[in-house]
């Protein structure tokens, strides 16, 4: 039966024309079904990859941030970024990941589990003579670990892409936190957990003591949903447990008073107002992971190379400490402890000390070293050495001191 009325195609050459703009559209409609139930097929594939590359999980988000611009404009303005004014003028990048790699569609953010086989390593913290040292820095360093296989994972995709849609335009890009990235958000909107009041990612099965890393793409992935909700819910152990009392409220760190910034970032003297807090942490903190319920759901690093090495792993901070120069660069070559410098090594575990039960042996050190540094370190060691004369004053069995 023949079409009539205002729906009828017209004949002739305007029924013609209008005949191959819907043979156009029903044929640019069937490709782009095509299309996307292919991406769901690689983004699939991609899912087991990153499994064989020993990433715990993977999700994929689009690069819309601008619901936690707000919050991280106003964690600038108020200088709890300390000295990392890079933070700063990068944040346009960090708000907007397509202006970071123009042409960005997609960002595929990945989870890498990092525990070490002793686990969080809390005993550590009550042994004052032991080292602890931030548990994602006791193997070699994971920016390049992490960052190869997130490459390895783009070039699967690339070839899977050229050998079923055959040459096209295509790019990829990856990162581990080496780059102005909102790598936080990104994971909560791709599903990999929920950003929680330490300001980390947490994941119900899977706690905190992980790496998150991204792969910035063209392609347009179907996207994941995020987890939806908090899951802290009242718990503020994390907000409690922290040393330096570094959180201003629920889901804002202070920097400025973070062990982790204070160890690592910063490059100067540390205020004496945080140094017995940090008892024997020599570089970076982990208290307000360790502390959280969720972390007993951590899973322990799949990759051999992220394993501790040796002495780090509770080393004594004396033997340390007299390390020279050529030593500590030798002990620590691909690890992620080499961001210090050797002065702020030394400031570290001159605190580190300073902390430790007394010990005559400890004041000998400290004296020894303190006319071969620059004045501003060496008063990290005149601090370690009053606090250490004042245990042996007190003698045995004094609070805090062996009897």
């Amino acid at each position: 039966m023949a079409l009539s009325g205002p729906k009828a195609l017209k004949s002739g050459r305007d029924g013609d024309h209008l005949g191959q703009n819907a043979a156009l559209t029903f044929q640019r409609l069937g490709r782009f079904m095509h299309d996307a139930a292919y991406f769901q097929t690689l983004k699939t594939a991609m899912g087991h990859w990153a499994a064989d590359l020993g990433f715990a999980a993977m999700g994929v988000t689009d690069t819309q941030l601008g619901q936690y611009t707000p919050a991280q404009e106003a964690w600038l303005d108020a200088d709890y970024a300390g000295s990392m004014t890079c933070l700063k003028e990068q944040q346009p990048l960090r708000a907007a990941p397509e202006l970071l790699v123009p042409g960005t569609l997609r960002v595929v953010s990945l989870r890498l589990d990092y525990l070490p086989p002793g686990g969080a390593g809390l005993e550590l913290l009550s042994q004052g003579r032991r080292a602890y040292i931030a548990r994602y820095a006791l193997g070699r360093d994971y920016h390049k670990q992490v960052r190869k296989r997130i490459a390895q994972l783009g070039d699967r995709m690339r070839d899977h892409v050229l050998a079923h849609l055959g040459p096209r335009p295509l790019q990829y890009r990856a990162f581990v936190d080496s780059a102005p990235i909102s790598e936080r958000p990104l994971a909560e909107k791709a599903g990999l957990g929920w950003i929680g009041k330490n300001s980390l990612v947490l994941h119900p099965k899977a706690g905190s003591f992980f790496f998150l890393g991204e792969l910035f793409t063209n392609l347009p992935l179907p996207l994941d949903a995020p987890i939806g909700s908090q899951h802290c819910g009242s718990c503020t152990r994390c907000l409690d447990v922290c040393p330096t009392q570094a959180f201003s409220a629920p889901y804002v760190l202070d920097a400025r008073r973070c062990i982790s910034y204070l160890t690592i970032e910063n490059k100067g003297p540390i205020p004496e107002e945080f140094r017995r807090a940090m008892g024997n942490r020599i570089f970076g903190c982990d208290d307000c992971q360790s502390f959280c319920p969720w972390n007993k759901f951590a899973q322990k690093s799949p990759l051999a190379d992220l394993l501790p090495r040796e002495p780090f792993d509770g080393g004594d901070l004396l033997e340390l400490f007299l390390w020279d120069e050529a030593t500590f660069l030798a002990r620590t070559q691909g690890m992620a402890l080499r961001r210090l410098a050797y002065p702020l090594w030394l400031r570290n575990l001159a605190i580190a000390l300073g902390n430790a039960p007394a010990d005559p042996a400890i004041i000998a050190a400290l004296a020894a070293k303190r006319g071969q540094v620059e004045p501003w370190l060496a008063e990290h060691f005149d601090w370690a050495i009053v606090e250490q004369e004042a245990k042996l004053a007190r003698g045995p069995g004094s609070p805090g001191e062996p009897s």
